[in-house]
């Protein structure tokens, strides 16, 4: 008996066995199969980010409930066509269409749900004010922009392909900020994030995780609907 037909056998057995306990019972046999809702397909991206992704503020995994939809759709794209790099993520999108991925990304970005409270705690302040210059204010004689630029001034994102940066892990900013930064991670070009990373020192990377970090998200916030300004410097998928 090969594979395929061991895995419908035993789906088989484990739904007879469920309705013959409720038959037991006198309760009514589970519904068989389950109702498909785009919900349920995407289950198996909430193991890692969470219950309806809105992930934690510890550990690695981002959140991405409330991302905007274009972002959402961009980095799924860029895990399966492989200018991001993690095999899990990778396996699970690679067979994937882009309107199939452009489903589960308007499907994230609509949930609306409160953040976790700030996870940086006990930085150290000279740490933290070097973190909210280059967020604010930026570096003019490195010709580094601030965060806020591109970000949003609330640091939310701005709709549709600009992502927020506060109530994100500590682990995760520093390991993105560090892809970017060797170039294991990369955008289409003009590749503005890459460009911006690799003249950032570790010492910027680490006072920009704390301070980012340490940010309480208001109730309520969401990405903005526009930038007030022109970007920076052209960014690939995004409008200047």
């Amino acid at each position: 008996m090969n594979g395929r037909w061991r895995h419908a056998l035993a789906a088989l057995l484990v739904g007879l066995g469920l309705a013959s306990a409720a038959a037991a019972q006198g309760t009514p046999a589970p519904h068989w199969p389950p109702e498909d809702t785009l919900a349920q397909r995407v289950l198996a991206c909430t193991t890692c980010h969470g219950k309806e992704g809105q992930a934690t503020n510890f550990g690695y995994f981002p959140r991405i409930a409330g991302k905007p939809a274009g972002y959402l759709h961009h980095q799924l794209l860029a895990f399966r066509d492989g200018r991001r790099h993690y095999p899990l993520m990778s396996a699970l999108v690679e067979t994937l269409s882009d309107d199939y991925l452009r489903e589960m990304a308007e499907y994230f970005a609509a949930l609306d749900l409160p953040y976790p409270p700030p996870q940086t705690r006990d930085a150290p302040a000279a740490l933290l004010e070097r973190g909210r210059v280059l967020v604010r204010e930026g570096d003019a004689a490195r010709q580094l922009p601030a965060c806020t630029q591109c970000h949003g001034e609330a640091m939310l994102g701005v709709q549709p392909a600009i992502p927020g940066l506060l109530g994100l892990p500590r682990d995760y900013l520093n390991s993105q900020l560090g892809q970017w930064r060797s170039g294991q991670r990369h955008a289409l070009a003009p590749d503005c994030m890459a460009d911006i990373a690799r003249q950032l020192a570790p010492e910027d990377i680490a006072a920009l995780s704390a301070w980012l970090s340490s940010q309480p998200v208001p109730a309520g916030g969401k990405p903005a609907a526009a930038l007030p300004a022109k970007l920076p410097r052209p960014c690939s998928g995004v409008s200047p």
